[in-house]
């Protein structure tokens, strides 16, 4: 298996990682599709094979911490593979400190490991301030040894800043957010947030779903009830199609990347990709995939070594001028609200 000539990283807490993320939502339901464990590791082995050495799961995403975890203990240098999980909080809880630390040991447990690499936080309800208490005993236990770097998950601009303000410098590294040539909200705050505290964003819906590729160029809109589309394509076509413009948009921006794409050789899905990557307050984008079922590390290898020009932007901005973007930050809210 042939590694990519030109890896791109940068560096997270104590660890330097990759910009390009492997996500392992598609393991919290078979509604993308199953496959078997050796398969799944399969998948594992192949994208660590190919540099892909960051993986981003979640104490919700089914077995994803356990395959994970089996999957790496197995291999001869595991300490080079950075395992990030998260731990959402989607109801009223009394944030003890012995709350927190059975949370972060079922972490451990489950992943087999003695230390949790990235420990994502997510809060459901603001309302509670209890995040900050939660947060203080995540970070006397990444002092204790048992997290080595603490992240939030889709929090955010105001509390974000909040949060690094009382945590003090370094105590946070990263916030996880959707971020796209669609849903452009990090822009409006959170890269301001990201420039104050010396924050990374994870981005996932880079690619919304798959629709940002060279299949949908010169497709009919789908049906969202034909049972063909995945969870994630039917959530981002909805948000194409009634938060940000129209399907004919859609396509005229689909053919906007295709030319930046003949001009690059590159694919749509891989303009996309770097169009998210070329923002500085982005460390990595976190492409999700299905292991042993639908996989592209070769293609999205293709995202490393080079930039889109003025031009290219120009061309971009000139579409996204005409569509509802601006404003989703107002329909939808800010970055998380969606799931509030």
């Amino acid at each position: 298996m042939s590694t990519p000539s030109y890896r791109e990283t940068f560096r997270l807490g104590p660890f330097v990682v990759p910009r390009v993320w492997t996500g392992l939502w598609q393991l919290s339901s078979n509604a993308w599709g199953s496959a078997s464990v050796s398969k799944v590791r399969h998948g594992m082995a192949r994208h660590v094979e190919m540099g892909y050495t960051a993986f981003d799961m979640a104490d919700h995403y089914g077995s994803a911490e356990i395959i994970f975890g089996q999957f790496r203990s197995g291999l001869a240098s595991p300490e080079q593979v950075l395992g990030a999980t998260k731990w959402c909080v989607f109801k009223r809880i009394t944030p003890s400190r012995a709350v927190v630390q059975a949370a972060v040991l079922e972490r451990m447990e489950r992943m087999g490991t003695k230390r949790v690499d990235l420990l994502q936080f997510h809060w459901q309800d603001y309302s509670d301030n209890g995040y900050i208490t939660a947060l203080n005993h995540l970070l006397d236990l990444k002092i204790n040894g048992a997290i080595s770097a603490i992240g939030l998950c889709n929090f955010d601009a105001i509390r974000t800043d909040e949060i690094c303000t009382e945590l003090g410098p370094g105590a946070i590294v990263s916030n996880q957010v959707q971020f796209s040539l669609i849903d452009t909200r990090p822009l409006h705050g959170m890269s301001d947030v990201c420039e104050r505290h010396g924050l990374k964003l994870l981005t996932y819906g880079t690619l919304c779903g798959g629709f940002l590729a060279d299949k949908w160029l010169g497709s009919p809109e789908p049906d969202p009830y034909s049972g063909n589309l995945t969870p994630s394509q039917r959530k981002y076509l909805d948000m194409i199609v009634k938060a940000w413009g129209t399907w004919e948009l859609f396509q005229s921006l689909l053919l906007a990347l295709r030319k930046i794409g003949d001009r690059h050789g590159k694919s749509i899905s891989n303009i996309a990709t770097r169009w998210v990557l070329d923002h500085p307050f982005v460390g990595a984008v976190i492409i999700g995939a299905r292991l042993g079922i639908s996989e592209h590390p070769d293609e999205n290898s293709r995202v490393y070594g080079f930039h889109l020009t003025d031009y290219d932007n120009a061309t971009i901005e000139n579409i996204l001028d005409r569509s509802n973007g601006r404003t989703i930050i107002t329909s939808i809210g800010d970055c998380g609200a969606e799931y509030r």
